[in-house]
């Protein structure tokens, strides 16, 4: 099978969201929109409190999934039919809004490092009304699988040295792996040829898409590639270490109406979902 090359690469962009919380935006951006079925990426990272302690305070979502992962601090969700749960250091959830849901996610911390990603994916036309559901795990209920030059993979959802992920039974069959190679560590994943596949680079510097003939393009924290058609996304670190999120997934190739937080087909479905909002008839009956 053929290497992924590298397309594209894009530099985080800084911005706030919520009430307030500073965050680095690479996917949802102007330079890069959507890369199907990935609507957004952030990174939420810092020890100041003024940068997250706001948080983002109840709010509504339809049509899509948010996957939030922690890599330091602790978050409560809630909303509004009663789930609550606290996601700490290493822990991930993954919630699929399906019909709607209205919920808040508040740092449950007054200081320290707040640190995670937050990952937006659209689901297809047939699910997007569907129930919400949750997944959530924490850090010890992420299988881990160690590499021969002493690197990692952190297997959150499809399947990396065949060892299953945590989060399963997604629309568009995800793979979300956290990898970490150290000076001189190479990494290889088969992935399958019709999903469309990008990394982001949140610590040291790679290169990433290369093969034994060609090198790969250098990417340092705060990038996303989106990589091209193969069958293999490769990464190596010549010199430094390096960590970062592989994400691949099946494209859904469907029109995409987007308003905030409503993921839908059609204009006429963001209008519908707007106005049953206002209306208060968004979450259907008790």
């Amino acid at each position: 099978m053929s290497y992924r090359p590298v397309m594209k690469l894009v530099k985080g962009k800084e911005t706030s969201d919520g009430a307030g919380v500073r965050l680095k935006r690479s996917l949802g951006t102007h330079d890069l929109g959507v890369h199907d079925p990935f609507l957004l990426l952030d990174e939420f990272r810092s020890d100041r409190r003024d940068d997250y302690i706001a948080g983002f305070p109840d709010h509504p979502h339809r049509g899509f999934e948010t996957v939030t992962y922690m890599l330091a601090g602790r978050m409560e969700h809630r909303d509004h039919a009663g789930h609550q749960g606290i996601l700490t250091a290493g822990g991930v959830q993954w919630m699929t809004a399906g019909r709607g849901i209205i919920h808040s996610e508040m740092p449950k911390q007054e200081d320290g490092l707040m640190w995670g990603f937050q990952l937006w994916v659209n689901l297809p036309r047939d699910r997007k009304m569907s129930p919400p559901r949750y997944q959530e795990f924490p850090r010890e209920r992420i299988p881990v699988v160690t590499l021969e030059d002493g690197g990692s993979i952190r297997v959150i959802a499809g399947s990396a040295r065949g060892v299953a992920g945590a989060v399963t039974g997604i629309a568009t069959n995800p793979l979300y792996l956290d990898v970490t190679l150290p000076a001189g560590g190479r990494f290889e994943e088969a992935i399958p040829v019709a999903h469309n596949a990008m990394i982001y680079v949140f610590e040291g510097e790679g290169e990433f898409g290369g093969s034994s003939e060609h090198s790969g393009v250098t990417a340092s924290e705060g990038s996303l590639l989106v990589l091209g058609e193969g069958g293999i996304a490769s990464a190596e670190a010549p010199s430094v270490p390096v960590r970062f999120l592989l994400l691949a997934a099946e494209p859904i190739g469907e029109p995409v109406a987007r308003y905030g937080p409503f993921v839908m087909n059609t204009r006429e479905e963001i209008v519908q979902a707007v106005n049953e909002l206002n209306e208060g008839t968004f979450l259907g009956p008790a």
